[in-house]
C-alpha cells in the first residue's frame, strides 16, 4: 500500500485509509474533504487539491479558500474541508490547515534551471600592495577615528579625508587593490563621488568584473573607462571595436586615450561616427578635445557652432575661443576692439567702453547667449562675453603697443571697470595666459578691494590656477602675510600638493598669531582641514612646539589654548599619518 509521506503540522488532522484521526488519536467523522482524499489515494490518484506534481494545488483554489476565510473570518466564511469542526475549533484549524497548505506546496517546488556561471574575473598584472599598505586601506574604508570623550572630533585624525590622498598615492605606483577589499571599495565610491575616478582606478578590472554582478554597484559601469583596460592607442582594430560596441564611459575613455597619444587619430575616430551620436554624448565627446587641442582641430569645431544642441555649439565656441588663430577668435576680436577702445582726449589716457546694441543671429552662432540671468543688463552681458572670448593679443595693439600690467592699471570710464576687468580675467584662465593672470592679479600685498583686476577670491583662485606651481605658493603665502588667513581659503584650494615653502611656513604662522589673539581654532577650521591634507609631513616638527597647552590670558576667550592645543596635536598626528602612509606604499611589495 503507498505511504502518504504528507508532513502534518501539531493539531492538523490525519488522514487515515478509514475517515479522519485527531492528534490525540480519536476518530472524527464528517470531513468530507478528507475522505475523498483518501479515497484518491486509495484509486492511486492524488487529492483534488493537489496536482500530481509535489502537493500543489492546481488552480489553487484551496490555498484561496482558506485566505478567504482569514480575511473574512470564520464565523462568516468556513472553508469545505473544516465544515464539520465545532466553531470554537475552527481559527486554530484554520491556522493549521494553511501551514500544512504551505510545507505542502513548497515540497512540490522543483529547482529552476541553474543559471550560467559568470566569467572568470580577468587578471590584474599591477604589482600588489604590501601588507601594511593593505591594512591601512582596511583602516582607511572603515573610517575609524578614536572618539574625543567630549564629542568632539579631539586629537584623532580624520581617516575618511585622507582616503583620497591614498587612493591616489596607491595609483601613482602602480599597486592594484586586494580582491578582498574590493567590495569596501566599490561601496566607498558609490557613497562618495569624489572617490569614485581613484577608487575605480584601483579597483582595476576585476572591480568593474564584480560591479557587474550588483546593482547597487552600477554606477562603476558608468565610469568604467577609469579602470577597465582600454586597447592600446597604436591597435587600430582594437580602438574600433570599442568605439563601436563599448559602454559610452568606456567610448569616452577612450577618446581621451587616443587624443592624448595622437590628437589627430582622436579627431578622425569622433568624426566618423558623429552625426549618429546623441546630443548629450556629442557634449561629452567635445568635451574631450579639450585634450592636445590645436588648429587642426578648428574645421571640426567651426562645422559644430552649426550643431541642433546648444550646448555643444556653446562648447565648440568656447574651444574655439582658446585658439587664439581660430577664425572665430578673429571674429570676435573684432567685434571687441569695436567696443573698447582708448580716449587719448582726456587728462590721461582712458579706457572707453560702448557695449553692443543687439547680439545678433552671426553673434549667436558664435556662441553669445542673447539672454542674459536675471540682475543683469543686456548690453553688459553681451560686452562680457565679447571679451572674455576675444583673444588678449587683440588688446596691446588697440592700447597703443600696451603691455598686460599697463593695460589693466589703465582708468576705465563711466564704470565700466568692474565689466571689462571680469572678462579680461575669464579670457586669461580660458586661454590660460600666465602673463595677463599676473597683471590682474597684481601684487599679494593689495588688498583685495582695491586690487587691479578683480576682487573676487574665485577668479583670483582660477587666475593663480594659469600659474606655475612655485609662482602661485609664493604669492598665495605672501598674501597670507598681508592679510591673514580668513581670505585665503580659496586661494589655498589651488595651490599644489603638498604645500611648498614658503606657503606652508606662512599658513603655520598664521595660525600661531590667530591662537595668540585669542580666538577659537573652529574660525579656520576650513584651512586647519586643508593643512591635514595639504602641510608637507615634515612640517609636524615645526608644529610640535603648539601642541603645548599655553596659559590663558585674562583677555581670551575662555577655554580657546586648550581647543587650539587639541587643533594642534590632530594636525601633527595627522601628518605624521601621511607620512607613515607614504612610507607604506614604497615598501617592496610580497
Amino acid at each position: 500500500m503507498e505511504t502518504d509521506t504528507t508532513i502534518p503540522t501539531a493539531g492538523t488532522p490525519l488522514v487515515e485509509e478509514g475517515g479522519v484521526r485527531d492528534d490525540a488519536g480519536e476518530d472524527t467523522d464528517g470531513a468530507d474533504d478528507a475522505g475523498q482524499d483518501t479515497e484518491a489515494r486509495e484509486a492511486g490518484g492524488a487529492p483534488d487539491d493537489t496536482d500530481g506534481g509535489g502537493g500543489t494545488d492546481g488552480a489553487d483554489g484551496g490555498w484561496e479558500e482558506l485566505v478567504t476565510s482569514a480575511l473574512l473570518g470564520t464565523d462568516r466564511r468556513v472553508p469545505a474541508r473544516l465544515a464539520g469542526l465545532p466553531g470554537g475549533e475552527l481559527p486554530g484549524a484554520l491556522l493549521d490547515a494553511a501551514a500544512l497548505h504551505t510545507v505542502r506546496r513548497r515540497a512540490g517546488l522543483r529547482p529552476g534551471p541553474a543559471a550560467p556561471p559568470p566569467e572568470p574575473a580577468p587578471e590584474d598584472h599591477r604589482r600588489p600592495l604590501p601588507g601594511d599598505a593593505r591594512r591601512r586601506l582596511d583602516q582607511l574604508l572603515a573610517g575609524r577615528a578614536a572618539p574625543s570623550p567630549s564629542g568632539r572630533r579631539g586629537a584623532a585624525p580624520d581617516l575618511a579625508e585622507l582616503l583620497p590622498q591614498w587612493l591616489a598615492l596607491a595609483n601613482e605606483r602602480g599597486y592594484k587593490a586586494p580582491a578582498a577589499t574590493l567590495p569596501a571599495l566599490l561601496d566607498a565610491a558609490r557613497a562618495r563621488t569624489d572617490l569614485r575616478p581613484q577608487a575605480l582606478l584601483l579597483a582595476g578590472p576585476r572591480g568593474l568584473w564584480l560591479a557587474r554582478l550588483n546593482p547597487e554597484w552600477r554606477f562603476a559601469l558608468r565610469g568604467a573607462g577609469a579602470g577597465s583596460s582600454l586597447p592600446d592607442p597604436g591597435d587600430r582594430e582594437g580602438v574600433r571595436a570599442l568605439w563601436d560596441e563599448g559602454l559610452f564611459a568606456e567610448r569616452v575613455a577612450l577618446l581621451g586615450a587616443v587624443r592624448t597619444e595622437d590628437p589627430a587619430a582622436g579627431l578622425a575616430l569622433l568624426a566618423s561616427t558623429w552625426s549618429a551620436e546623441r546630443a548629450e554624448d556629442r557634449l561629452m565627446f567635445l568635451d574631450s578635445l579639450r585634450t592636445g587641442l590645436s588648429g587642426a582641430d578648428e574645421e571640426f569645431l567651426e562645422e559644430a557652432l552649426g550643431d541642433r544642441s546648444r550646448n555643444v555649439r556653446a562648447t565648440a565656441a568656447e574651444l574655439l575661443s582658446a585658439l587664439p588663430a581660430s577664425a572665430l577668435a578673429g571674429r570676435m576680436a573684432g567685434r571687441a576692439v569695436t567696443c573698447v577702445g582708448l580716449d587719448r582726449t582726456a587728462e590721461s589716457p582712458t579706457v572707453t567702453v560702448e557695449a553692443p546694441h543687439e547680439c545678433d543671429s552671426a553673434m549667436q552662432r558664435d556662441g553669445l547667449a542673447a539672454t542674459p540671468p536675471a540682475g543683469r543688463g543686456e548690453r553688459s552681458w553681451w560686452l562680457g562675453q565679447l571679451v572674455e572670448a576675444a583673444p588678449l593679443s587683440c588688446w596691446p595693439p588697440r592700447f597703443g603697443g600696451r603691455g598686460p600690467e599697463e593695460i589693466v592699471a589703465l582708468p576705465v570710464a563711466d564704470d565700466w571697470q568692474a565689466e571689462l576687468h571680469a572678462a579680461w580675467c575669464r579670457a586669461a584662465v580660458r586661454q590660460r595666459d600666465a602673463a595677463w593672470s599676473r597683471a590682474l592679479l597684481g601684487s599679494p600685498a593689495i588688498p583685495p578691494a582695491t586690487g587691479p583686476g578683480t576682487s573676487s577670491l574665485a577668479e583670483r583662485a582660477q587666475l593663480l590656477s594659469t600659474l606655475p606651481a612655485e609662482e602661485r605658493a609664493c604669492w598665495v603665502g605672501a598674501f597670507i602675510v598681508a592679510h591673514g588667513l580668513s581670505e585665503a581659503f580659496q586661494l589655498l584650494g589651488v595651490c599644489e600638493v603638498p604645500w611648498a615653502e614658503p606657503l606652508g611656513g606662512a599658513v603655520i604662522d598664521a595660525l600661531d598669531i590667530a591662537r595668540e589673539a585669542g580666538s577659537y581654532p573652529w574660525s579656520f577650521s576650513g584651512v586647519m582641514g586643508l593643512a591635514e591634507r595639504c602641510l608637507a609631513p615634515e612640517a609636524a616638527r615645526q608644529l610640535e612646539s603648539l601642541t603645548a597647552r599655553p596659559e590663558e590670558a585674562d583677555d581670551i576667550s575662555p577655554g580657546a589654548g586648550g581647543y587650539w592645543s587639541e587643533a594642534f596635536q590632530r594636525l601633527v598626528s595627522t601628518l605624521r599619518l601621511r607620512e607613515a602612509m607614504r612610507a607604506e606604499l614604497t615598501e617592496p611589495a610580497p
